[in-house]
């Protein structure tokens, strides 16, 4: 089948702007302390309405993987908006801790995952002729979420309440998806793109056959990648889950601000994962995963140093950076590793890692928050130490992928 039978560009358009609704999980730190306010909770049993949400994420997009790799991606969609926008409507009617982490954080969870694994897995297969580009675009319409709905949160907070906003944005994600789905289409099995032909691997890319989850479980790979993914992530979301109480009780900002830093962060989170995945069609996946670690490590030790906006804006940035680009790039090298055929489930199972770090990442910063008194330096540097583990880790893959290819060779 060619791009003249199904117009994938439309498929790309449709996923990135349901992402984008989805996206607003990256909003989470505007909601936060309006939340604690109102009910007078502590940071760390309000921010487990946020990481129930990640944890669930990854769960749901396997089961909605395997179901889209057999059924197609149109009705998994629709049923995954369904169930995220009334999470979220059903937020606004929280009363307890338990509602909240049923409805944000079970329910919303659930919703994310469902729809993030069909618009990815999909229009990922729709491109293999700019895999890290596509990834890097669809990824992008969920971190721009926060671009667009921090500084919508804030004034409607501001104007409405915090309920109340989660009551009318639920309504809007709810109409948008489903408008959206309509545009889906299903790849076809080994679709290529008209007058393309597929380049011999080169020396900076690690390539498999498809495989299907029990194969790529029993794959060493498959460990070393979700480790990388791990730690590629923890840094990003410990940021996105306390940029705004971080600004403001930190760097001494106004809530207002401290949302506009919000929407930085996202800005540089949703421009990360299209760089990035530009730039690992050129220089291999491998080399911008280390260079992302890299930085990421740099920004989170200076982090500890920061007292004033300006530099706290650049450090987001940095970090939201280096975090979009692993979440652009992932995709991408689970496609390039275990093949796309059954890509859907298998990115999934990948994905738990982005599970594990939103249960590390946050809960580290609040841990270490409290027990020092406001203090968030230990996790940072934390942190830090481990994006120097992840640039180890990718040396590991990359030596191992050159000694195995020796071997064929001899």
């Amino acid at each position: 089948m060619t791009e003249k039978s199904t117009n994938r560009w439309l498929v790309l358009l449709s996923g990135i702007l349901i992402n984008l609704c989805i996206g607003s999980a990256y909003a989470w730190s505007v909601y936060q302390k309006p939340l604690i306010a109102m009910f007078k909770w502590s940071t760390k049993e309000t921010s487990l309405a946020f990481t129930l949400s990640c944890v669930l994420v990854p769960l749901a997009m396997i089961v909605a993987g395997k179901i889209q790799d057999q059924k197609g991606p149109k009705m998994v969609i629709f049923g995954g908006g369904i169930i995220f926008g009334l999470g979220i409507i059903g937020a606004g009617f929280t009363n307890s801790l338990s509602f909240l982490y049923m409805t944000y954080g079970v329910l919303g969870g659930i919703g994310i995952g469902t729809v993030y694994a069909c618009t990815v897995a999909n229009t990922v297969k729709f491109f293999p002729d700019k895999r890290g580009l596509a990834s890097g675009l669809v990824v992008a319409g969920f971190g721009s979420g926060a671009v667009v709905l921090a500084p919508l949160s804030s004034a409607l907070i501001e104007s409405y309440g915090v309920l109340a906003t989660f009551k009318i944005l639920g309504v809007a994600y709810l109409v948008l998806i489903s408008a959206c789905t309509t545009l889906v289409k299903t790849a076809p099995p080994g679709y290529r793109p008209a007058g393309w032909t597929p380049p011999p691997p080169t020396a900076t890319t690690i390539t498999g056959t498809d495989k299907n989850w029990r194969e790529m479980l029993s794959d060493p790979m498959f460990y070393v990648l979700w480790s990388i993914y791990l730690i590629g992530c923890v840094s990003g979301l410990m940021i996105i889950g306390h940029a705004s109480p971080i600004g403001q009780e930190v760097i001494k900002l106004s809530p207002a601000t401290a949302a506009m830093c919000v929407g930085f962060l996202a800005l540089a989170n949703t421009a990360g994962r299209i760089f990035w995945g530009w730039v690992s069609d050129k220089i291999g996946r491998y080399n911008a995963v280390k260079i992302m670690f890299i930085l990421a490590g740099l920004m989170m030790f200076t982090l500890t140093q920061v007292t004033t906006f300006v530099p706290f804006v650049i450090v987001l940035m940095a970090i939201g950076l280096c975090f979009g680009g692993v979440m652009g790039i992932f995709p991408s090298i689970t496609a390039d590793a275990f093949g796309a055929k059954n890509l859907g489930m298998n990115y999934g199972i990948i994905f738990t890692a982005w599970g594990a770090a939103g249960i590390v990442g946050p809960l580290m910063a609040g841990h270490f928050k409290e027990i020092n008194k406001g203090d968030y330096t230990q996790a940072f540097l934390i942190a830090a130490g481990l994006s120097v583990i992840g640039v180890m880790l990718t040396f590991i893959l990359q030596y191992n992928k050159k000694k195995a290819d020796a071997l064929k060779a001899a």
